[in-house]
């Protein structure tokens, strides 16, 4: 029985409502069903293609300021955007992934980048750049959102997980839920809509996300929750979900070069995030819309930082290393800023010299500590910038350093 009560007429942003379903005992994964229950309250966020919301005058305030930064930061990343962007989803999308408590050390992140599979959580992270990446470059060519970008996007980060790949790049056809067992939805925190909603609210969802008329921060904030909120994808929601927002702001054009890690911010107020999203589903969006403007302030500040660090140091290490002209080491030198994880067939290619060479210009890049060898063996060995992987620990440390002080001064 559908008991929504409100109207989208009658409130500015109308809370969810909610559904009773049979329990159908069909779970994902072929695991054991709960046969002690026998319905479900599942919940059904609003329509909101049409709906307005207008935050207070502070949240607009901050919402601006935020987009300032943001623009800030990307224009900084101007003329470096290759490397940089690289650099910045790389950061926003182990950020995100610790959300989902899926951490990696750096070396096993960076083994990952360069094709090592032995870390199953480092190689979800490298599986979440990629998604990132495809989602907000398709969007932001085409200029519009359409489903098929998320749904290709879903399916970079699930395709080789071992539990989803079935399931990679399509639509839910099951119920599933938050919280609880995994064979149950009892203890459940949160029960999505029914799979049969999906498609529709999905539809109505890519409505609002192309509408102009909406500030920016306010679609990027309130299209993450309803993502959220209708959980469309088996797993992987959390992750696709926060890429939206990215996507927002290129579709939008308030970045072209690059990707703050918005998500570094939330990850420092994780529990404050949830209760966020909580509130939205209650009909208020205005917490989290201040939570995101704080985030995205406090990551784009401190991502300039890290740019104007990391375009400082190709000609840092070519004044420390003095190479020759058209030298292996002149060549690699660029080559690692752009591609900061490299196998030793990639280092030769991009050295443009034979393989004694290559190993040569190696050697003195190793012994001037501006990269490492990170997988211990002597056959199919990779190297990686130190610095630039040191930064992207870094940034994401500034910005949680930040979020934290700031809630602490408030």
């Amino acid at each position: 029985m559908d008991t929504t009560a409100r109207s989208a007429a009658a409130d500015p942003w109308p809370a969810h409502g909610v559904e009773t379903l049979p329990w159908r005992q069909r779970v994902r994964g072929g695991t054991r069903a709960d046969r002690t229950i026998s319905s479900v309250d599942a919940t059904i966020p609003p329509l909101i293609a049409g709906l307005d919301f207008m935050p207070s005058v502070q949240s607009v305030v901050d919402s601006e300021l935020a987009l300032l930064a943001v623009a800030q930061a990307d224009t900084d990343a101007e003329g470096h955007s290759a490397a940089l962007s690289r650099f910045m989803i790389r950061t926003e999308s182990v950020a995100s992934s610790k959300i989902e408590r899926i951490t990696a050390g750096a070396i096993d992140y960076a083994k990952a980048l360069g094709g090592n599979r032995s870390n199953s959580s480092a190689t979800s992270m490298v599986a979440a750049s990629t998604a990132l990446h495809s989602l907000v470059t398709g969007v932001g060519e085409r200029g519009q959102f359409e489903l098929d970008d998320l749904l290709v996007a879903h399916r970079a980060l699930m395709k080789d997980d071992p539990s989803e790949s079935d399931y990679a790049g399509r639509l839910r056809d099951v119920q599933n839920w938050i919280g609880g067992s995994d064979y149950s939805p009892r203890d459940a925190l949160y029960v999505p809509p029914a799979p049969e909603r999906v498609p529709a609210l999905m539809r109505d969802m890519i409505d609002y996300l192309n509408r102009d008329d909406v500030p920016v921060l306010v679609q990027a904030a309130i299209a993450h929750a309803q993502f959220e909120s209708i959980h469309a994808f088996t797993d992987g929601n959390g992750r696709i979900g926060r890429a939206l927002v990215s996507a927002v702001f290129r579709r939008r054009g308030v970045t072209r070069n690059a990707v703050v890690p918005l998500a570094s911010g939330l990850l420092a107020r994780r529990n404050e995030y949830f209760a966020a999203l909580g509130s939205y589903r209650l009909g208020d969006p205005a917490p989290l819309i201040d939570l995101f403007a704080r985030s995205a302030r406090i990551a784009a500040t401190a991502s300039r930082e890290s740019i104007a660090r990391l375009t400082a140091l190709p000609a840092e290490w070519a004044a420390e290393l003095r190479p020759r002209a058209g030298s292996a080491v002149a060549s690699l030198i660029p080559a690692f800023y752009d591609h900061p994880v490299m196998s030793a067939a990639e280092i030769e290619e991009r050295s443009g010299s034979s393989e004694q060479q290559a190993y040569k210009a190696i050697a003195k890049l190793v012994e001037a500590g501006f990269i490492q060898e990170v997988t211990g063996r002597k056959r199919d060995r990779v190297w990686v910038a130190s610095e630039l992987l040191a930064e992207l620990e870094d940034l994401d440390r500034r910005i949680q350093a930040a979020m934290t002080a700031e809630r602490n001064v408030v």
